[in-house]
């Protein structure tokens, strides 16, 4: 049975609200990994009620290194990598069942699907989503990324594509999209960005609502797709301009030493 062969390994953080739904998804696996991040609602008092969960709690590094070290403490060799508000349908945990595990060379691309307030958001870069989730961790890792990490497949690695998909409750309030927006552009302001004029950033962000909103047919999720949107172009906003303010307030200081 593959699925006796594979752990799940979640990061979670305030994740109350969707974690539950989550780990029911995963219950005929034998052993889960949630690595909680200084959570302060109730996201620790819901893992401890699901016998098949170890639950380690931890710091957070960025997304990349801290899915890494969470991966580290799975028991099997293969990981099955999720968020804190996925679910798998039951024909992706078939699929999972049914997996050949064998080479380690191979890795597993899942369909997921994002759903925004409630709805399946096919446009704007959130439709066709397939990401390698599946993995050998002896052979494979994340990228050392701060925000959006990925498993990058090497030389030699067969990727190959599971039926059924993963249900992502990406948004289920508008406000979280503020929420992300500062805490990755926080993210990004550490990884040494750079700086750039402020004109040039200013068309960066106009270019990134266009991108999402016309090329990539945002407008055909209505008013889903404009939230979306703006929120991709305010991403990029601030994780430029949070760069740009910091190097000119180095001047500002240095010219007044």
């Amino acid at each position: 049975m593959a699925l006796s062969d594979i752990t799940p390994v979640i990061i979670a953080h305030n994740a109350e609200a969707t974690i539950a739904l989550a780990l029911d998804s995963l219950a005929d696996f034998p052993s889960v990994v949630v690595y909680e991040n200084g959570s302060s609602d109730q996201t620790v008092e819901i893992c401890q009620g699901y016998n098949n969960v170890h639950l380690v709690r931890g710091g957070f590094i960025g997304f990349g290194p801290t899915k890494n070290h969470a991966v580290g403490l799975a028991e099997t060799q293969w990981v099955l990598s999720l968020d804190s508000d996925e679910v798998l349908t039951p024909m992706l945990l078939r699929s999972l069942d049914g997996a050949d595990l064998s080479d380690q060379n191979v890795v597993y691309e899942l369909d997921r699907h994002n759903f925004f307030k409630g709805r399946w958001v096919r446009h704007g870069g959130w439709g066709n989503d397939w990401l390698v989730r599946l993995f050998h961790r002896g052979a494979h890792r994340f990228s050392d990324a701060q925000v959006h990490e990925r498993v990058v497949p090497g030389q030699g690695t067969r990727v190959i594509r599971l039926r059924g998909a993963i249900n992502h409750s990406a948004i289920t309030e508008i406000s979280q999209f503020l929420i992300k927006t500062d805490k990755y552009s926080e993210l990004r302001r550490g990884e040494g960005r750079r700086n750039y004029p402020a004109v040039i950033i200013l068309l960066k962000t106009l270019w990134s609502f266009f991108h999402t909103y016309i090329i990539r047919l945002g407008f055909l999720d209505g008013w889903r797709g404009l939230v979306i949107a703006v929120s991709n172009s305010n991403g990029t906003f601030y994780s430029y301009i949070k760069v740009h303010a910091d190097r000119a307030l180095e001047r500002e200081r240095r010219g007044g030493a």
